[in-house]
């Protein structure tokens, strides 16, 4: 199923369990995006076959005819849609529990949103007081690694991956094309572990060290993940070394209030700016933070840290 008919679905999912009366098929046009507002016909065709889909996966859309309204109304009556107390055993609830850590939200959410704003722009009355957009729907990934999207996919479809990676050691822009076997987080980072091809061994890879596009290769399926490997233990094993250290940044006077809050010393520097002393553990997320603050900070040291800002910067700038 294509991204965009997902997005639809699930949008009129949310309008359907929104709303406090029927809607008409025409009010779902309106509010829903991603039906044709333009061609009745199409939108028609279209409609019917999501009503279609939406029930033969057990979602009961229900019909309501108004004898003062021409049309009828849908609605979704969330009695009907709720599922009944579930008992999980521990080990089942265990995974729920790491899932629901995990996901936060996701980019689906702001797409399925906007079927809730054109409701309310349109005059009908939603019913959000049992949290129609709470964390059962909203999902999202509290990672900034522009490329977890990408090996989160790569992950899941078992297809090979192609991107840039900067060494830890040399800061040099190494190409890496990688079976990934699997994305964990540990101690706030997000690592992506699997067989590096141009190594021919196991590899573990900080998202916050790949730079540009993630690039599939080949089909989906050709991954295969070894029997037994734990992918948590090697990446617990390459943080260990992970050590406190202390930046310095220049800012201008009185910008940069989140800097100056955890900084733990400032002086003044002159000429309208004042150098203040952060502690940090990775290069690439305290870059994440700095760059974007813009002209209003500068990383001084240490020298990978700046780096880090400038690589980023340089990526923006092309």
């Amino acid at each position: 199923m294509s991204r965009r008919k997902t997005e639809r679905l699930l949008n009129l999912v949310i309008c359907l369990l929104a709303t406090r009366r029927p809607l008409s098929a025409e009010h779902i046009r309106q509010a829903v995006p991603g039906y044709d507002a333009d061609n009745d016909e199409a939108f028609q065709r279209m409609f019917e076959r999501d009503k279609n889909e939406l029930r033969e996966i057990g979602i009961p859309i229900e019909v309501h005819k108004d004898p003062w309204e021409e049309d009828p109304g849908y609605r979704i009556v969330r009695q009907a849609y709720e599922l009944p107390e579930i008992t999980l055993e521990p080990d089942e609830a265990a995974v729920v529990g790491l899932a629901a850590q995990v996901w936060q939200r996701a980019s689906l959410a702001e797409a399925a949103g906007g079927a809730l704003l054109k409701l309310r722009a349109g005059g009908v009355q939603t019913d959000e007081a049992h949290g129609v957009l709470g964390g059962a729907l909203e999902l999202r990934v509290d990672t900034q690694d522009a490329s977890f999207p990408a090996l989160w996919e790569a992950v899941r479809d078992r297809r090979v991956v192609r991107f840039a990676y900067r060494a830890a050691a040399s800061q040099s822009m190494l190409t890496r094309t990688v079976e990934p076997w699997g994305v964990v987080s540990r101690r706030g980072r997000w690592y992506m572990v699997g067989h590096d091809r141009d190594r021919d061994a196991p590899r573990v890879f900080r998202l916050s060290r790949i730079s540009g596009t993630v690039t599939p290769v080949g089909r989906p399926g050709a991954v295969v993940v070894p029997e037994g490997v734990d992918i948590t233990s090697m990446v617990g094993y390459r943080d260990a070394a992970v050590r406190e250290r202390t930046a310095v940044i220049r800012v201008r006077h009185d910008t940069c209030q989140g800097l100056r809050q955890v900084a733990k010393s400032a002086r003044t520097a002159g000429d309208g700016w004042d150098e203040l002393e952060v502690d940090f553990t990775d290069p690439e997320r305290l870059a994440g933070w700095i760059v974007g603050f813009a002209d209003d900070a500068e990383v001084l040291g240490p020298p990978d840290a700046r780096d880090a800002v400038i690589c980023r910067l340089k990526g923006a700038l092309a």
